[in-house]
Order: structure tokens, then C-alpha cells, then sequence
């Protein structure tokens, strides 16, 4: 397993604000989530997850936001909120925050489409700010390749930190999510993860870095 704990970072750009702002969000939904009981948590995921089968109903279309500042455990917080942490406030640097903005919602809202339509019968709900997240690594990967990476690696009880390209974390990163998806296609039951949502927003961000290349490619990176 690995795990990102820093980058380089952009010397000036845009103060990340929607970046940080997002992750409070999260931690204070998380919050409140663990104050509720259990059928009140249930009805709580009901009404803000995205649930295919309502999507596809023409119903709550609201939740294709309010899902991505939702999380089922401590660790999917976790997860989710290091990579945010690590990654997206040199997109918003480099992109300002309003564009920001726009990216970010429209990342989980494309990624959270895509799970619908890969699952158009389902009525488990989905959540969590994987989606958004997976634009973010996305537009990332085509706009700062060639960033350093600091890398906790666990070897079954060995923990090294190490250093590598935003190309190789990534691309690994990319690999596992495909992987992961094939192998989920082969399975009778879910897994509980949206894989296809991944994949949705890794190919919205991929989209909007290209876009962004150009703009990306006169920052300066500073360790």
C-alpha cells in the first residue's frame, strides 16, 4: 500500500481556498454523521447519496453534489481527504479558484453520472468525494508530470517514505483503478466502491488538464 504525504509546490498562482474549504466540508459532514444513530444515518445517505435508481427516475439530482462531501468510515475520509490535501491545491494555483470551483463540482458530478450509468438498476446508494478527487489526480497528472511526490509505502510492516514523478504515482494509481474496475465487472456482488465514477472523473480531469497544460507549464515547482 501507498500513500501520497506531499508534493512540490507551485511558487505564487491563486491561494488554494475552494482546496481547504473542501476539506473542512468533509470533516465536518463526517462529523456530524457520526452523531447520528444508526437508522438515522441510513435515512441520512438515502436522502443525500446518489442513488441510480433515482437519477434515472428524474429525482433527486441534487445529489450528484451533495454525495461528494459524504463518506461511509473514518478511512474513507482519510483516503480521500490526503489525496485532496496533496493534490489539488496546485491545480487551483495554477487555474484560480472560481475555475476551481467549477472543476471540482463538475468532476464529482460527471464522476457520480458515470457510476449512474454503469448502474442504471442500482439502488445502493453512492458517496464520497473519490469522484471529484479522481478529476483532481486527473488534471494533474497532464499538468504537472513531472512533480516530485513524497510516497509513504507499507511493506507489510515496513514503512518507508520515498520520492517519486507525479508521472509514476499516478500512472500506478490509473493502473490499479482500471484493474480494479475489470475485476469488478467479473463479480456477481458490488464491492462498494464506485470504480466507474473513478474512471469518470479520471477522464474529466485528463480533459480539463490538457486544457490547463499550457497555462500549468509556467509555474515554477519549488520542493
Amino acid at each position: 500500500m501507498f500513500f501520497p504525504i506531499g508534493d512540490d509546490q507551485i511558487k505564487g498562482g491563486a491561494y488554494p481556498f475552494f482546496s481547504y474549504t473542501f476539506l473542512v466540508i468533509n470533516i465536518v459532514v463526517f462529523l456530524y454523521q457520526v452523531t447520528l444513530s444508526p437508522d438515522e444515518l441510513i435515512s441520512f445517505f438515502d436522502r443525500f447519496s446518489t442513488v441510480p435508481v433515482y437519477i434515472a427516475d428524474g429525482h433527486h439530482y441534487y445529489t450528484l453534489i451533495t454525495s461528494m462531501f459524504l463518506h461511509g468510515s473514518i478511512m474513507h475520509l482519510v483516503g480521500n481527504m490526503l489525496f485532496l490535501w496533496v493534490f489539488a491545491d496546485n491545480i487551483e494555483a495554477n487555474v484560480g479558484n472560481l475555475t476551481f470551483l467549477f472543476f471540482y463540482l463538475m468532476g464529482g458530478i460527471v464522476a457520480s453520472l458515470a457510476h449512474v450509468y454503469f448502474n442504471i438498476d442500482s439502488n445502493l446508494p453512492s458517496l464520497g468525494a473519490s469522484g471529484a478527487i479522481s478529476a483532481v489526480l486527473g488534471a494533474y497528472l497532464i499538468m504537472f508530470p513531472h512533480s516530485r511526490v513524497k510516497v509513504v509505502v507499507f511493506l507489510i510492516i515496513v514503512l518507508r517514505t520515498v520520492t517519486m514523478s507525479a508521472l509514476v504515482f499516478l500512472g500506478l494509481w490509473i493502473v490499479i483503478q482500471v484493474f480494479s474496475t475489470l475485476q469488478s465487472l467479473q463479480m456477481v456482488e458490488s464491492t462498494g466502491t464506485a470504480w466507474f465514477a473513478h474512471l469518470g472523473g479520471l477522464a474529466f480531469g485528463l480533459l480539463l488538464g490538457l486544457i490547463f497544460k499550457r497555462q500549468a507549464d509556467r509555474m515554477t515547482l519549488i520542493g
